[in-house]
């Protein structure tokens, strides 16, 4: 019994288990995000622009107990597509975030170089080097040298 314990310890401490449960937790906010963007922010202008809208009591009766509801349908469907648009939109702008950061690094390694490479000794110096360090050769001109031409 106590390896059981053991063995199920192992399999709850795990990296997949812990990250699996990390991402149920933030779902979880995130869907009060979206739920709170729908709601109170993106519902309040459509109600103004349809006026109310509930096709809750729509239903087509098969007996006097038994109806088909599909006007709990359509407002269920109604929701899942608001909800998809805001799910789309955050979606998007995190997107564009990303994309922004990336290139914001991108622009950042692609900055001036610092060193270059001796023509006879071929070892790395300073960019602004007009002697080789290593083979004492005179280099012909520096590269804030060439700017100023």
């Amino acid at each position: 019994m106590k390896s059981f314990f053991n063995e199920f310890k192992k399999f709850a401490m795990r990296g997949n288990v812990i990250d699996m449960a990390v991402g149920i937790i933030i779902g979880a906010a995130f869907g009060k995000i979206v739920n709170s963007l729908v709601e109170d922010v993106l519902m309040p202008p459509i109600g103004l622009l349809l006026g109310k809208v509930d096709f809750s009591e729509l239903k087509f009766a098969l007996t006097d107990d038994v109806a088909i509801r599909y006007g709990a349908f359509i407002n269920a469907l109604i929701s899942f597509l608001i909800v998809a648009f805001a799910v789309f939109l955050l979606i998007k702008a995190i997107n564009t975030l990303q994309e922004k950061m990336i290139a914001k690094e991108k622009a950042e390694e692609k900055a001036e170089p610092t060193t270059k490479t001796c023509p006879y000794c071929f070892s790395e110096i300073s960019i602004n080097a007009t002697r080789c360090p290593h083979c004492t050769s005179e280099l012909k001109e520096t590269k804030k040298e060439a700017k100023k031409k």
